[in-house]
């Protein structure tokens, strides 16, 4: 999508909020012999998170998978609110913002599967990868042109904190 009203948003945004399967991951699963489910994630979308946060930004996690790797992935990050098992994601959404006095129109939340469209419909800058289903895809102001998994996260992280002026490149920066 390459309308351009979606950019007078990016200065407002405070919050990051991301869905794992399809955007942090690029929604398949490899299912090993003994039924663990194993999940590939970005080391590129890894490294704009923890400058999200080195720049004072809040990152939610909430997805509906239960795998215990992924949260301790994301911990490691430095992302602590991570909501996992979270079916109907509204009610972590409502939580989250309550606890931490969030508007939520400051939020960009990041979804490409139906169960992520009652956020979107909630927050100020809803958006998706460009391999969202097409209901997602109505209902975000941008689309990113990054595949879930491929750096859509990176994508998005990076507009923002360029338009705040706070994306620092860092040649002594740390491994992620």
């Amino acid at each position: 999508m390459e309308d351009k009203s979606y950019k007078e948003y990016l200065e407002h945004i405070t919050t990051f909020i991301f869905d794992v399967d399809g955007v942090l991951t690029n929604g398949l699963l490899t299912v090993t012999t003994n039924g663990d489910l194993l999940r590939t994630m970005n080391v590129k979308d890894g490294y704009a998170m923890k400058q999200a946060l080195n720049q004072g930004f809040n990152i939610c996690i909430i997805s509906g998978g239960t795998n215990e790797g992924v949260k301790s992935r994301l911990n490691t990050l430095g992302i602590k609110d991570v909501y996992l098992g979270a079916h109907q994601k509204l009610d972590p959404f409502n939580d989250y913002i309550s606890k931490n006095n969030i508007k939520p129109e400051n939020v960009l939340y990041m979804g490409d599967d139906i169960p992520d469209l009652p956020v979107m419909y909630q927050v100020g800058l809803a958006t998706c990868p460009v391999d969202a289903v097409p209901e997602v895809k109505a209902a975000s102001k941008y689309i990113s042109h990054k595949y879930g998994g491929k750096g859509c996260v990176r994508d998005v992280i990076e507009q923002v904190l360029k338009v705040q002026g706070k994306w620092e490149v860092n040649v002594n920066a740390e491994a992620h």
